[in-house]
């Protein structure tokens, strides 16, 4: 039991370490969404959502007449004559169809023929005028009732584009007088010959509804918006999609009964149906914008009167053939949406622990996370929050992925580090140890024959030695130990300040009697100033105890006839200099040995000097030197 809530407070003490800069980047999404930050982003992604989706059949239901490039050369001048536009009415109402939408403002005559359009309007109760009530105002046709006006105001979103549709706005000037849309009107007055008429809505009173079919108003902060309060009752066009998907017919066209093809055209596509006449001319500048619908004519752009058409179309066939609305979750759950998905890259990283897993991991969930977003569009009309979601995803799982990483890659140079620096003390005791007993045995046996009893000494020495320092290596990789063994078994505590470290390893060096050069010496100085080694590590106190130890064992090898040593460790303005000089014969080369490679590496941790050079009339100086401000630099930065 003990053994279980250990692991268990290990892996909680775990996971709010390597948690921590996830939930901190969930919260840094989750922020920058209240705020609107996201906005237009997840505005990109819905519509790319609505462009992928399959193509419909035509609505048999909505026909648009547009007014074309071709009609206005034919007419002469713009706006179109009321006359020509009144016989184009009346020509409709041939075709019996239910309800007409005239998408032209019609505040201002245009002569001839005003008086037959107004007598046109009278006679026919099911065509609807327009107005626009958001500034600058357009009134609507005198002639006209306001039970038979729709507003066309339409809102455009932070990108520029026209995702929303206004159902219901107030008259600013009279709060007790209700304007509805354009494409509502003629909704309604259709479900209404069906015998559907529209109420409050049941789930949300301040809707409406046709029947058991809610349309899903805009809040403040629907799918990917946030505050969007404007005091008006409006719904997201879920736009049809498909190359053509409604029947349009020309000005011209109607005139002549036939299309531009010289199709003949077919009653029935206009009886019993909701007909919008508006301008389809580019040069006329009634465009919006939207990228939700593939293969438009002009890219990204669509005429007044066909969003009309599509806000229509999409309230019918919501009633009456279930055709999906859009609608969105309550904020609470898109936000628990979003923290389920900030926190499961955190657990795919803790549980699969390998780069590869976390970012293949990664991948599948965001892949998995798009495919639900479209899904749930496609067949289930919600506007999931795909992009905050999927953004906590990759900042966490690219994130984590990206420092586990690094931290892989650093424990691998540390360990590299560790294991070069292992090999590099151990050859270092090796070499200031058994080794020189070893050289010295060998260059007795070079000189003159040796006494068995002698030779079986050395051999035992050198069998003790390298035992110990075995034991010494485990030792220290038991527990730690902050601690030196010299070539001579005599063992120093780094903890010590350094010059009295210098002071030890000079004088249990140069009493060592395996080096035979020592042997001949008369004189031994040495000078060690106090050195601030506060801010040096403890691997820099061993190794810079190595050199010296190194450079002593050099003079007991190699310099013939010695008869001086001096060993100084001297302050200078900024830094200390750590010296050894012989009078002995020296190298016959200088070259680069094993020592001198040690000593260079030292001098390039220290972000100092490594020198070794003759002096006259003979011997050999070593000198170290380095600064004590760029040691500190160094030491701060390990």
């Amino acid at each position: 039991m003990v053994r279980e809530n250990g692991k268990l407070i290990t892996e909680l003490k775990m996971w709010r370490y390597a948690a921590l800069p996830g939930i901190i980047a969930l919260l840094l999404v989750i922020f920058a969404r209240m705020a609107g930050s996201l906005q237009v982003l997840e505005w990109m992604l819905f519509d790319t959502f609505l462009r992928l989706r399959p193509a419909e059949a035509v609505d048999e239901r909505v026909v648009i007449v547009g007014i074309t490039e071709d009609d206005i050369a034919k007419a002469g001048k713009y706006p179109i004559p009321d006359g020509e536009i009144a016989d184009l009415l009346n020509k409709l109402e041939t075709y019996k169809p239910r309800a007409i939408g005239f998408d032209l403002f019609k505040n201002v005559p245009v002569a001839p023929g005003e008086d037959k359009l107004e007598q046109t309007f009278r006679d026919n109760s099911n065509i609807f005028a327009i107005e626009k009530i958001q500034k600058p105002p357009i009134p609507k046709p005198k002639f006209v009732s306001q039970e038979r006006t729709g507003i066309v105001d339409i809102h455009s979103d932070g990108d520029g584009k026209n995702r929303r549709y206004i159902l219901w706005s107030p008259n600013r000037n009279n709060l007790q007088e209700d304007h509805f849309s354009l494409g509502f009107k003629l909704a309604q007055y259709y479900l209404k010959s069906k015998g559907i008429t529209d109420k409050n809505g049941i789930k949300d009173p301040d809707t409406i509804r046709f029947g058991n079919i809610e349309l899903p108003r805009v809040s403040d902060n629907f799918g990917g918006y946030v505050g969007t309060t404007t005091g008006e009752l409006q719904i997201l066009v879920n736009f049809r999609n498909g190359k053509e998907p409604f029947r349009i017919f020309s000005l011209n066209d109607i005139k002549t009964g036939r299309t531009n093809t010289g199709e003949i055209i077919n009653p029935n596509w206009l009886q019993d149906k909701i007909i919008l006449v508006g301008n389809i001319s580019p040069s006329l500048g009634d465009s919006l914008y939207t990228l939700a619908i593939p293969k438009q004519k002009i890219a990204g752009q669509l005429y007044g009167v066909e969003y009309h058409a599509h806000a229509t179309s999409q309230i019918i066939n919501a009633v009456l053939n279930k055709r999906l609305l859009i609608k969105s979750w309550a904020e609470s759950w898109e936000y628990i949406w979003i923290i389920i998905w900030g926190i499961a890259p955190i657990a795919i990283g803790r549980f699969t622990q390998s780069i590869r897993k976390n970012l293949l991991g990664v991948t599948v969930v965001g892949l998995c996370m798009l495919g639900s977003g479209y899904l749930s569009l496609l067949y289930f009309g919600v506007w999931v929050p795909v992009v905050p979601s999927l953004l906590t995803l990759a900042v966490n799982g690219v994130g984590l992925s990206a420092f586990a990483f690094f931290l892989h890659d650093k424990l691998l140079q540390e360990k590299n580090h560790q294991q070069k620096h292992t090999i590099e003390y151990t050859f270092n005791l090796i070499h200031n140890g058994p080794l020189q007993t070893l050289a010295n045995g060998l260059q007795q046996l070079r000189k003159q024959p040796v006494p068995d009893e002698q030779l079986i000494y050395q051999f035992e020495k050198l069998n003790s030695e390298i035992r110990d320092i075995g034991e010494y290596l485990r030792v220290e990789a038991l527990t730690n130990n902050e601690s030196l063994r010299l070539g001579s078994g005599f063992k120093i505590d780094l903890n010590r300040h350094l010059h009295d470290l210098f002071y030890e390893v000079y004088s249990s060096t140069l009493e060592r009697d395996d080096l035979e050069y020592l042997k001949t010496l008369k004189v031994k100085t040495r000078t060690f100033e106090p050195i601030n080694d506060k801010y040096l590590s403890m691997e820099l106190k061993r190794e810079l105890c190595l050199f010296l130890e190194e450079s002593l064992c050099n003079i007991g090898k190699h310099a013939r006839g010695v008869k001086c040593v001096e060993a100084s460790g001297i302050c200078t303005d900024d830094g200390y200099s750590l010296c050894i000089q012989d009078d002995g014969s020296g190298l016959t080369a200088l070259g680069e040995s094993k020592g001198t490679k040690q000593a260079q590496n030292l001098a390039k941790k220290l972000n100092g000097i490594f020198k070794r050079e003759t002096v006259k009339p003979r011997g050999i100086l070593c000198e170290l030197a380095w600064n004590f401000t760029t040691n500190i630099e160094l030491q701060n930065k390990q």
